[in-house]
C-alpha cells in the first residue's frame, strides 16, 4: 500500500449528497476478480453519455462535458471534495479501489458511510471529515479559483490552504500509523513473519505428524 505522508493536489468539487457506491463504481464492473483496472469506470454513469461495459476502450466512450471530472480545469485532480454521506449504499471495496486508481489520494466531506470509510483506510485512501460549514467554504473557494490546490499533512493532521491557513482534522491513531507507513492488513501481518515462522517451527517440532499431513495436501 502506498504511504500517505504529505500530499499536495488539485481539488475537484463534487457537489452531490449521498453519493453511493453504485455511482462510484457501477455493478457491471464488479465482475473482474482482479483488484486493478477500475479507474476508467469511476463514476461511469455520470462521467459518460453512453452505457459502459467491462473491457470497453475508454477512448471509444462519449464523455459528459458537464461532469466535474471531465472539465479541463479539474484534470489531474487528486483530492475529491464531496458532500455529506459519501460512499453510502453497498459495501463493495471496489469503490475505494476505483477512486485510488483514478488518482485520488484523499476525500474531504462532512460525513461518510461507515463501511466505505473503513475500506478507504485499508486501501491507502484518506477520508477526512470536516464540519459542513468548513466544507462549504472549501467548495466556494475551489469553484472560485481555477487550479485550487490543498496540502494535506497527515503527520500534523492539518489541511493547508493556498494562503497558508491551516484546518485541523481528526484521524484515529492506528489508522494514521498504517497510512503513514503504507501498511494494509497483509502488511501488518507480514511484520510478524519471524514470529509466525517460529510458531510454525515449534508446532511441527512438538507435533511432527502434522508435517506429513501438510505434505499430503
Amino acid at each position: 500500500m502506498q504511504k500517505f505522508t504529505v500530499h499536495q493536489g488539485l481539488v475537484a468539487p463534487m457537489d452531490r449528497e449521498n453519493v453511493d457506491t453504485d455511482a462510484i463504481i457501477p455493478k457491471q464492473f464488479l465482475k473482474s476478480i482482479r483488484k486493478t483496472g477500475f479507474g476508467p469506470n469511476l463514476f461511469d454513469a455520470w462521467r459518460y453519455l453512453d452505457a459502459g461495459f467491462p473491457g470497453q476502450d475508454p477512448a471509444s466512450r462519449k464523455p459528459n462535458p458537464d461532469f466535474v471530472l471531465n472539465q479541463p480545469r479539474y484534470a489531474g485532480a487528486s483530492i475529491l471534495l464531496a458532500r455529506k454521506n459519501f460512499g453510502c449504499g453497498s459495501s463493495r471495496e471496489h469503490a475505494p479501489w476505483a477512486l485510488d486508481q483514478y488518482g485520488f489520494r484523499a476525500i474531504i466531506a462532512p460525513s461518510y458511510a461507515d463501511i466505505f470509510f473503513n475500506n478507504s483506510f485499508k486501501n491507502g485512501l484518506l477520508p477526512i471529515a470536516l464540519p459542513e460549514a468548513q466544507v462549504a467554504r472549501l467548495f466556494d473557494e475551489a469553484l472560485a479559483f481555477p487550479g485550487y490546490t490543498l496540502t494535506i499533512d497527515l503527520a500534523r493532521q492539518v489541511i493547508v490552504k493556498p494562503q497558508g491557513e491551516e484546518i485541523p482534522f481528526e484521524v484515529e491513531a492506528f489508522r494514521k500509523y498504517c497510512l503513514l507507513n503504507g501498511l494494509d492488513d497483509i502488511g501488518l501481518t507480514l511484520r510478524q513473519s519471524d514470529k509466525i515462522k517460529a510458531f510454525e517451527a515449534a508446532r511441527l517440532a512438538s507435533k511432527p505428524w502434522l508435517n506429513h499431513t501438510l505434505a499430503a495436501q
